[in-house]
């Protein structure tokens, strides 16, 4: 089983920045498909953003532009660049291997 552990979540003011890292206690470039996802309280996960191994990558509609995700096989670790943060942006944050195994989450707080 997969462990991945999420770090670099904070508090920031709208307009910055802050970026997300995924490790993984395996070899990542042995996982086909790996995303963020964000949940607020009473909703649902949603999907940030996902890269397969093939080079694939798939943005929700409410980041493009401002998230990037990345994969550092080298590291093992998944990490999402997140720029000009919106209050919206406000969540929990979670990475996930095949959507079967998941982190225990990161919070993300957009404010003034």
């Amino acid at each position: 089983q997969v462990q991945l552990v999420e770090s670099g979540g904070g508090s920031v003011q709208p307009g910055e920045s802050l970026t997300l890292s995924c490790n993984s206690s395996i070899d990542i470039s042995q996982i086909y498909y790996m995303a963020w996802f964000r949940q607020t309280s009473g909703e649902e996960r949603k999907l940030v953003a996902s890269i397969r191994s093939n080079g694939k990558i798939v943005y929700g509609d409410s980041v493009k532009g401002r998230f990037t995700i990345t994969k550092d096989n080298g590291k093992n670790t998944l990490s999402l660049q997140m720029n000009n943060l919106k209050p919206e942006d406000t969540a929990v944050y979670y990475c996930t291997a095949d959507g079967h195994n998941w982190g225990q989450g990161t919070q993300v707080t957009v404010s003034t």
